[in-house]
């Protein structure tokens, strides 16, 4: 059992060097960040998205906004696309893959800007809510595993965290730039947080 706990914390760290080394990783989240910033000082909301854990991301990065991250300041408007109610009508009704661009429709504005994550980048419903937004001016930052995924691809930012086979080593990178987001965000508008 010591070793598969060793081989896990080793096969992360990894993981986690191999991003901190690339270069591209470190301007794709500051470009994420400024744009995340420049939505929120304009008054316009944060929506984000995805399937099972990517699904708990997308929920924890909101509240992260909506509630706080560190310390106390005034709530930032961001919203994840989690409500049974909507999933399983549009499911329901339009089919699976319209769960997400269905509520983009219905709620999201020109200036908004969606987090929209997928493990693999090949999600179609998270896809569709890109594409969306695309068509709708609605800055788009993803988080994927592999470059140049389709999602990836449709970005105006995209956060890949790498190629792995399974895909909780890409969850654990996607974590850990959600809380970097966070971070940058509070930073810039709440600077008096940070002194």
């Amino acid at each position: 059992m010591k070793n598969n706990i060793l081989h896990s914390l080793k096969e992360s760290h990894e993981m986690l060097a191999q991003f901190i080394e690339n270069p591209y990783s470190i301007a794709s989240i500051e470009r994420a960040a400024k744009t995340i910033i420049e939505s929120l000082k304009s008054g316009s909301s944060i929506y984000s998205c995805g399937n099972g854990g990517s699904m708990s991301d997308a929920m924890h990065f909101a509240e992260e906004l909506s509630g706080r991250y560190r310390n106390n300041r005034a709530a930032l408007s961001a919203t994840a696309i989690s409500d049974p109610g909507h999933i399983t009508c549009v499911a329901n009704d339009f089919g699976y893959e319209y769960i997400f661009s269905r509520y983009l429709e219905a709620n999201a504005k020109q200036h908004d800007c969606l987090l929209a994550i997928s493990t693999s980048g090949s999600s179609k419903n998270v896809i569709k809510a890109a594409q969306h937004a695309k068509d709708n001016g609605i800055k788009v930052i993803s988080l994927t595993g592999p470059s140049d995924t389709e999602l990836g691809l449709l970005a105006d930012v995209d956060i890949y965290a790498g190629s792995s086979e399974y895909a909780d080593r890409v969850q654990e990178i996607h974590i850990k730039a959600i809380h970097i987001l966070i971070e940058l965000v509070e930073r810039e508008l709440f600077p008096e947080n940070y002194k």
